[in-house]
This record gives structure tokens, sequence and C-alpha cells, in this order.
């Protein structure tokens, strides 16, 4: 296999178990793999599937004035490079469409990857299309190598289409994990760039069968109240402001209570709100967990729920990977019907959906959910069905293999 060097974000990152597992399914497919990060960890756990990839990681100056000496010594070390003339002329006309010191960040970041090359590296992986794939695409440039990438939510929707049809094109082929990612992709490349589906799935041997019996719980019983959990960052995206409305509307005699997973900069606003609603007493806030707490939390509860939505800057999810791995342990889910989750979710099949932005009609599909313990255990039997057929790890990494070797062999 090619060493190959693959461009993140940030690593590791509680909110990207799907990149990790990726990376490990590579791994044991025999992939050698150098991690490159654009910024330093900021969690303060992470997920046990982390301390399993044995991949090294290096990280390139976050901000540029952080780190000049080792900015200076990598651009004066590229110089001789024909490629950094060629990447440079791309960057000016780049900066000419994006003038920001974001983009004068990627160059200079491009600029140090080349510099500190990985020995016998000879192929760039980029996750994300925005900004990682910017740092891939110059640094494909200047050592005049091979670059890919995986696409997947927000990195698309709020990339400038200018930008994303000039990424399609650079790459040898671009993976994205929806099918509305996918259209929207292929449409841009139009036909002058490979893009292909290909959803993230789960390790299904990490997330194996729950066997036992959920109780029959309907919300009558103030002791054994219904247990409802969501798990995702409390940003905009997230719609938990519109969940919480939602648990608002729900009839006063129903018993439920609601779990939080995840950190976010909207915690403390959405504590407050929970408080105006009156719903402070019925809401635990956990917090970020590892990936064992969290499992551990879905076999405890009754209803997943998460609410997400487009936002004014066109940010949304794609298919959130939390919704697969409550799927797995036959969770029923209560969602929304945008990007990819009626991909997994069909309504009144395999969970309950309602457009976004409508905390009375979710409000509604809860209620039906909590007083329905024989309609939770029926979706949630579907969906793990689904999930089990369709999202198995083993399928995303045997394709993303092939489109690797496919790439390799037309590189030689």
């Amino acid at each position: 296999m090619r060493k190959t060097v693959i461009v993140l974000k940030g690593y590791p990152r509680l909110s990207e178990t799907f990149i990790a597992q990726e990376i490990l399914g590579l791994e044991r497919a025999g992939f050698d793999l150098v991690l490159v990060a654009l910024r330093h960890p900021t969690d303060k756990k992470r997920h046990p599937v982390n301390d399993e990839i044995k991949a090294p990681v290096f990280y390139l100056p976050e901000y540029l004035h952080e780190e000049p000496v080792r900015v200076f010594k990598a651009v004066f070390s590229n110089l001789t490079k024909p490629g950094l003339w060629r990447a440079a002329a791309t960057f000016l006309r780049d900066l000419g469409k994006d003038f920001t010191r974001n983009r004068v960040r990627r160059f200079g970041q491009a600029a140090v990857l080349c510099a500190e090359w990985p020995k016998d590296a000879g192929w760039i992986h980029s996750h994300f299309i925005h900004t990682p794939a910017s740092v891939a695409s110059y640094a494909s440039q200047m050592l005049s190598i091979g670059w890919s990438c995986s696409a997947h939510a927000k990195d698309i929707w709020t990339s400038a289409d200018w930008e994303l049809v000039q990424k399609l094109q650079a790459s040898a082929w671009t993976v994205t994990c929806t099918r509305s990612g996918f259209v929207h992709l292929k449409q841009l490349a139009a036909g002058k760039g490979q893009v292909h589906l290909s959803y993230h799935g789960l390790d299904l041997d990490r997330f194996s069968r729950f066997e036992a019996d959920r109780p029959a719980r309907d919300g009558s019983n103030p002791d054994d109240p219904v247990r409802i959990v969501s798990v995702g960052r409390a940003v905009e995206k997230k719609g938990y402001d519109i969940l919480l409305t939602a648990l608002s509307r729900l009839p006063a005699s129903l018993h439920w209570r609601f779990t939080h997973i995840g950190g976010g900069e909207k915690l403390p606003e959405l504590r407050a709100l929970a408080s105006s609603l009156g719903l402070a007493d019925r809401i635990e806030w956990r917090g970020a967990l590892d990936q064992t707490e969290v499992l551990a939390e879905y076999q405890r509860s009754d209803l997943f729920a998460l609410a997400c939505r487009i936002t004014a800057d066109g940010d949304r999810d794609g298919l959130p990977n939390v919704i697969v791995e409550a799927s797995s342990q036959r969770l029923a889910t209560v969602s929304t019907e945008i990007s990819g989750i009626p991909e997994l979710i069909t309504h009144n099949e395999t969970g309950l959906l309602c457009p976004p932005e409508d905390p009375d009609a979710f409000a509604a599909l809860i209620g039906t959910a909590i007083t329905g313990p024989e309609l939770r255990h029926r979706l949630g039997d579907a969906v793990e069905a689904r999930v089990r057929s369709q999202f198995d790890h083993h399928s995303s990494i045997a394709q993303l293999k092939q489109l690797f070797i496919e790439a390799w062999g037309k590189q030689r």
C-alpha cells in the first residue's frame, strides 16, 4: 500500500467518530497512514477507537504568526520546487476570490506540510472539502502528487460553488456520505470530476446487537418515565431549541426524562431555555462522553431525538452518525426530514420524521412515541435491521480501498 497522508481539521475529536472509525478500518485493511491535523484537540475525553489507531499524528501550525520561524523555513525550503510556483499561482487566483486570512493560512500550512513531508508518503487524502482540502490541494501541487477527498456536510453546503468545482476537478476522486450531498457535488462536477456516494457505516462488532427487552414504558408512571436521549454538539444546526420547545408542549400527564450528551457553545443558552420552559427538573445534561459511555446510554433509553435543521448560512448535518449508532441498538428515532436522514429513517417504517423548524409537529411525534411502546419496538427492530444490512463499515472500507488502488494505478 502506498503511504498516505490524511489531512484533518482537528484530531482527535469526539464529534468525529466516523472519521476515526474509517481511519482504523483503513489501517486494518493494510493501509500505511500518517495523520496531519490543522488543529490540536480541544476535547477533554477521547474515544477508545482513537487509542486503537496506530498512525502517527503531526500538527501543522494552527495560526501562522504563532510559529513564524517554522513557516519561514518551510517556504524557504520549498523555493526550489517547481510545484511551489504552480501552487502559488493557484493560491493567488483563490485569494482574489476569497481575500481572507484563512486563505493565507491554508497556503502556509500546505508549505509546512511539504517541508516536513513524511518519508516515502505518496498520496494525500483530506477529510472535509473546505479547509483541509485547501491544504491538501496546495500541497498536492507543491509536491506533484495526487490527492483525494471525503466531503461530509457543513463543508459542502457552506463552501462557495467555484471552490467546490475547482477541488472536484483537481482531486482524483471525492466521496460523500449522503445522497443529497452526492447529487449536489455530481452536478457541480459536471462530468469533470469523480464523485462517489459512500455511507460511513458502523463497526458492528463495536456496536453489537442489544439483546435485552426494553420495558414497555408509556409515560403513565411518574416513577418510571420514558427515557429520551439525544447526542450532539449544542450548535444551531442540531435544533435543540426546537427539541426543548417540543418537549415543553407535551401534555402534563406524560412522564418522561430527557438526557443530552455533548458539549458545544450553546449549552448555557439551552440550559437557560430549559429553565424558562419549566423543564429543568426533567433534563440531565451529561456533557461530552466517550463512545463506550454513549453506547450504554443508548441501551438505557427508550427513544432517540434530534431536531436537525438547515441554518441561515446553509450549514446542516448529513446523516448524523449518532442516529446510525442509536439505530444499531434498536432505539427508535424521532428526527427531521433533511439531508441524509431519510436515507436511513423512513417515516413510520424505521422511525418518525417531520419537517424542520416545527416544534408542534415534533411534539406530536414525541408524544406518539412516548405513549406507544409497541410502536417504538417495531420501529427499533426495523431500523436495526436496516443498519445491519446497509451500514456495515466493511462495505465502505472496501469501496475506499478500491478507489485508492485505482487512483494509484493511474499515477504510476
